[in-house]
């Protein structure tokens, strides 16, 4: 017999060869219905899994994120096998769970449309009423490659995998595919699915590869469920960035420009320069000077930075190397440039820290398939920073960096949506990174010792480090669940080195310096994308591109309306005025859907008293406030970046 424990320290005693299925059923057959994966001794497995020592065991079901996986990547099997039946000679090529659900990438010549994705669910819904097991299986590099012998895309997969690495299969009926797990024990553990939509997928996200096609599902356990994400997805379509910031004329998108090359209409251009000179302002109080650097580089710079080996797939790069006397890129980051500011003159020991800031243009080369709106774009504005610093400088500089990403989230309102990540290198990929394992470790025990002096809580993630040092990284979701980096702050132990930095100590010997790179609010575009959804489109009065709009009840209050327009403009307040011959509840209501802060009114009365009638997206129908009032009251707002609360909506 084997002793098992599980969770909350219980230890059952099974028999050798008893499956973890088994094990549900006999702590509880709700349990047993529930239960989705396991963990054994801390790897995620299948519920078919045998037990053949001792160890522990835990359960897991689809409110554990390892458990959801499984859920959900058993369905997008499912969908495969459906969409096979359905158009026979479908190549299949992968099909992961990700955070919002799963999708599988067909190569077909069929194009998927709207009513196919309703007969695919239809013929899922079969598939799971078979409730067909689902059985795990491996094979030999050859056999598996015989076995794929129609599926071009999984013997590309299977002639990658490391010789000896296993080689395992999913079946269920007649439907096989080339996956490592885990999944459901049968198809009929699904309960409720719906087929989201249908788009392009480069294979393997790359532009070069055929372009195939994508489709997006989600699942739940309950219809209920189920119905209520459907009902969450519908409101979230209504705070789509892609949808306000179009209808709000923010930002369009135009073909014959490019793929993830936005164009910022004049009020989108507005919230960004308002946003930009308040955080340059505030750096500058914090001790920043400011740079100017080039848009672009010659290769040279980048080799010695090392993202010419590191990163050059994702340039922008200007010539032939074969053919031209020069190449040059498109900078994807600004550090080597301000790398250079810093050599410029010999620096000792109390020039430092030496805090650099630029608002900087950045260039990257993005797949086509990951772009999005203005979340991920090809050219984006960045309020990027590097701080040249003593050893014994680090942790209080690095405190500064996070008190400024701080301040710049809590004066947004977005402090409280956001999560902190501590990103590591990944010793199994060291050819990826610069220095050594020993290296590595010392700096990033250094970051966790900083983090936890600071306070912060955080995860750690592996794999997610820069090139050249660990990162911490500011983490939001947007209103479908996808996690976006807004804000990091990096240290870099290698770079100093590499550009042969040094500063000259207090024994006149030659020192390097640390390098930490920061932002302090991250990539304007991706901030404006977080800010439209964040608010839906009704920013704080501080941000708005027009805060007032004056309405004068007929042509006779034109000459006031502009006297008002005049007095506010006079005071820094961005200030229009609707002359049109329309109905005044008529502007009224377009002001409001034009997310407005403040409406005037103006008429006799307003005139002969020098008064404005005020209506506000806050509290509807304000009464009549003196001018001067009205005027030191939103002065008073906008200075102070106040974030009002909506308390009638009318």
């Amino acid at each position: 017999m084997l002793n098992i424990t599980c969770k909350g320290g219980d230890i059952r005693q099974v028999a050798e060869g008893t499956t973890i299925d088994a094990l549900c059923r006999d702590i509880s057959m709700g349990l047993y219905r529930a239960a989705c994966a396991a963990k054994l001794n801390g790897k995620t497995v299948d519920l078919r899994t045998p037990l053949t020592e001792d160890g522990a065991v835990d359960i897991l079901t689809f409110d554990d994120e390892d458990g959801k996986k499984a859920y959900w990547h058993t369905t997008s099997h499912i969908m495969a096998q459906a969409v096979g039946r359905l158009w026979p000679g479908t190549k299949l090529t992968i099909g992961p769970s990700i955070d919002s659900g799963f999708y599988y990438d067909f190569d077909s010549e069929h194009n998927f449309s709207a009513e196919d994705l309703i007969a695919i669910e239809a013929e899922m819904k079969k598939i799971i009423k078979e409730a067909l097991p689902i059985e795990r299986f491996t094979l030999p590099r050859d056999e598996a490659l015989a076995l794929m012998k129609d599926e071009p895309y999984k013997c590309e997969l299977i002639t990658e995998l490391p010789e000896g690495e296993e080689i395992s299969f999913y079946r269920q009926g007649d439907f096989v595919d080339l996956c490592a797990g885990p999944h459901l024990p049968d198809t009929g553990r699904v309960k409720a699915v719906k087929l989201l939509s249908a788009t392009g997928a480069y294979w393997r996200g790359d532009s070069k590869n055929k372009m195939l096609q994508r489709i997006y599902g989600i699942a739940f356990p309950k219809t209920a469920d189920l119905q209520a994400h459907l009902e969450k997805l519908e409101e979230a379509k209504k705070r789509d960035h892609n949808k306000l910031g179009r209808e709000l004329e923010l930002f369009a998108t135009v073909d014959v420009i490019g793929q993830g090359l936005p164009l910022l209409m004049p009020k989108g251009a507005k919230i960004i320069q308002t946003m930009q000179r308040w955080i340059e302002d505030e750096e500058e109080k914090r001790g920043y000077m400011r740079t100017k650097t080039p848009l672009m580089a010659k290769k040279d710079l980048y080799v010695i930075s090392d993202h010419w080996e590191h990163y050059k797939e994702g340039m922008f790069v200007l010539g032939d190397e074969e053919k031209d006397d020069e190449v040059f890129a498109l900078r994807p980051m600004t550090c080597p440039f301000q790398y250079y500011v810093y050599k410029q003159s010999q620096k000792s020991y109390r020039d430092l820290p030496c805090r650099y800031g630029e608002t900087s243009t950045l260039f990257r080369n993005e797949d086509s398939g990951e772009m999005h709106g203005l979340t991920r774009v090809r050219q984006f504005t960045i309020s990027e920073g590097h701080l040249v610093v003593r050893p014994d400088q680090l942790e209080e500089e690095f405190r500064g960096c996070v008190d400024l990403a701080k301040y710049c989230l809590t004066t947004l309102g977005l402090e409280g949506d956001v999560t902190y990540r501590m990103s590591k290198w990944d010793p199994n990929n060291a050819e990826h990174y610069l220095g050594t394992a020993e290296m590595w470790d010392e700096v990033q025990d250094m970051m966790r010792r900083m983090l936890d002096h600071i306070g912060i809580q955080y995860t750690e993630e592996e794999g997610e480090a820069a090139f050249y040092g660990p990162k911490l990284d500011i983490q939001a979701k947007n209103i479908y669940g996808k996690e976006d980096t807004m804000i990091t702050i990096q240290l870099d132990m290698f770079l100093a080195e590499r550009f042969d930095m040094s500063y000259v100590d207090k024994d006149g010997t030659k020192k390097r310096p640390y390098i930490i790179h920061r932002t302090s609010m991250g990539c304007y575009e991706r901030t404006l994308a977080w800010m439209i959804e964040k608010y839906e489109g009704a920013f704080p009065t501080w941000l708005c591109p027009e805060q007032v709009r004056v309405l004068p009840i007929s042509e006779k209050y034109h000459e006031y309306a502009e006297k008002v327009e005049k007095e506010l403009k006079n005071n820094g307040i961005l200030t229009t005025v609707d002359e049109r011959s329309e109905k005044i509840g008529y502007k009224i209501r377009e002001a409001r859907l034009q997310k407005i802060p403040y409406m005037l009114v103006v008429g006799q009365k307003e005139e002969e008293d020098g008064v404005v009638s005020v209506r506000s997206r806050f509290n509807g129908d304000e009464g009549q406030k003196p001018l001067e009032q009205f005027i030191d009251d939103i002065c008073k707002e906008i200075r102070t970046k106040e974030i009002k609360k909506v308390v009638v909506t009318d």
